[in-house]
C-alpha cells in the first residue's frame, strides 16, 4: 500500500550510509588457531586438514573398521550395536551423497536444456566445451573465446 504522501518522503544518505559492495572471503583460520597447546598443534592441523578433510579421515577410519568388524564381529552387545549404529551411519552417508550427486546431475541438466531452449551463440560454445568432456578427450576449461587481454 503506497503512503497518501509518498512523494513527500526523501531519502536522505549520510555519509557511510549508502550501499556496500563488498568482497567477503571467509577465513577459517580462526578454527585451528582455537586448538589448545596441549590439545596439538593447530598448524600441523590445518596442513594436514589440507591433505584430507575431517569427512575423508573418518570415512577411511569406518572403512576400516567395518572391514575388521566382517573378519573378527564384536565380541560385546556394546560392540554389535555400536558397529550397527556405525554401517547404518555409513549407509546413511552415502545415500546423501548419492542424493547430492543426482540432485547437482539434475540441476546441470536443466540448465543445460534452458540454455539449449534460448539458443544462440552461449549455447554453441558449451556444447562445444562439452563434447571433449563428455567424450573423455580432456577436462573442462576456460571457454575458446576468452583471451588474456593482459599477455
Amino acid at each position: 500500500m503506497m503512503p497518501w504522501l509518498w512523494f513527500y518522503a526523501p531519502q536522505l544518505h549520510l555519509p557511510w550510509s549508502g550501499d556496500v559492495a563488498q568482497r567477503i572471503a571467509p577465513s577459517t583460520r580462526w578454527f585451528f588457531d582455537g586448538i589448545r597447546p596441549e590439545a596439538g598443534d593447530g598448524e600441523v592441523e590445518r596442513q594436514v586438514f589440507e591433505q584430507a578433510s575431517y569427512g575423508k579421515q573418518l570415512g577411511w577410519i569406518t572403512e576400516v573398521l567395518t572391514d575388521l568388524a566382517a573378519q573378527r564381529p564384536p565380541q560385546t552387545p556394546q560392540g554389535r550395536a555400536s558397529l550397527q549404529r556405525l554401517q547404518a551411519l555409513r549407509e546413511t552417508v552415502e545415500r546423501i551423497k548419492r542424493d547430492e550427486r543426482e540432485r547437482r546431475l539434475s540441476d546441470l541438466v536443466e540448465a543445460v536444456a534452458a540454455l539449449r531452449r534460448q539458443g544462440g551463440p552461449e549455447f554453441e560454445a558449451l556444447a562445444g566445451r562439452l563434447r571433449p568432456l563428455l567424450d573423455g578427450a580432456r577436462t573442462i576449461g576456460p571457454s575458446p573465446d576468452t583471451s588474456d587481454e593482459s599477455a
